[in-house]
């Protein structure tokens, strides 16, 4: 194919937008809506990832030391802790660091038993670890348990399984449901662009009778089927930014525990606009050349 001839049959296929406006404005709506619930749904599952992750996290495992623990056997059990693979953070809490944390509940009320407490501390000198990856939990716990001057480990292990649970449940219906628009997606796009070309079908008859081959008659459907998925997609990856936008700054006026829960662990939009925007155009631009080539597949034949 000549690249005049090419040039000219992208130009029609273009033109063809607004020619067929009707046509083109019912495709890029639906294809923006399908993608926009696409999007969201996406979101959704990262969003609670990173929240269980982030709930996860604040889960600390207290590794209690042997009360015979000098400072130098102390010191080297930290370094065995923070030695294990999966082991994100370790503080050590020394004996008067536990009495300490418990100050203003003694001293007032309970002074007596503070005076006592601060003569014969009866609290362990401890360490408390994050660990990353929850799936790694019971295995570190095992492995700090085995230490030499460790006497117990405290670690939420079932806590951990149940958010893990709530994890992949969650990924499992997401990507379900994400599956399910897309092929919801792909059928409403067809369909919409199959009524455009069925409107033209005696315009493809003609060029087939004149000589026009295939691609000939295919070009300037596959250009208008592109340009209506590009379309859809900006459209659609500008409605679910701006919509997230809006959802997070709604996010960082919440107090007490949905501060907690919810504003310290959503996933910023810096970390997400790219994927977003550079995933909608190339989704839109795939439905909406595919739906092209399946829809006139037929009419080809004259």
């Amino acid at each position: 194919m000549k690249l005049s001839t090419f040039g000219f049959l992208t130009g029609r296929g273009l033109r063809n937008l607004g020619t067929h406006w009707a046509m083109t404005i019912a495709c890029v709506a639906s294809l923006a809506v399908c993608m926009s619930l696409n999007t969201m749904a996406s979101l959704v599952e990262v969003n609670v990832d990173s929240m269980i992750g982030y709930l996860g996290r604040q889960n600390e495992t207290v590794v209690f030391l042997d009360p015979g623990c000098d400072d130098a056997a102390a010191a080297a059990v930290g370094e065995q802790i923070a030695g294990i693979s999966g082991v994100s953070s370790v503080t050590y809490m020394s004996k008067q660091d536990v009495l300490n944390t418990y100050e203003d509940y003694l001293d007032d009320q309970y002074e007596s038993l503070w005076d006592e407490f601060e003569t014969d501390n009866p609290f362990k000198a401890n360490y408390r670890v994050t660990v990353g990856d929850l799936t790694q939990l019971e295995r570190i716990s095992g492995q700090m348990s085995a230490i030499p001057g460790v006497v117990k480990v405290t670690a939420p292990v079932e806590m951990g399984s149940i958010f893990l649970e709530i994890q992949r449940g969650v990924t499992r219906m997401g990507r379900a449901f994400v599956l399910v628009l897309m092929v919801v997606s792909v059928i409403t796009v067809g369909s919409t662009i199959r009524l455009s070309v069925f409107a033209r079908r005696r315009e493809i008859e003609i060029m087939k009778y004149v000589g026009a081959t295939n691609r000939l008659v295919t070009l300037p459907f596959l250009v208008e089927g592109l340009a209506m998925g590009l379309i859809a997609g900006v459209i659609s990856a500008s409605a679910v930014l701006a919509l997230y936008h809006y959802l997070l700054g709604a996010a960082g006026t919440l107090s007490g525990v949905w501060d907690v829960l919810v504003g310290a662990s959503l996933v910023p939009l810096e970390s997400v606009w790219t994927t977003v925007l550079s995933a909608s155009v190339a989704g839109g631009a795939i439905v909406g050349g595919l739906g092209s080539l399946f829809s006139i597949r037929k009419h080809l034949n004259v």
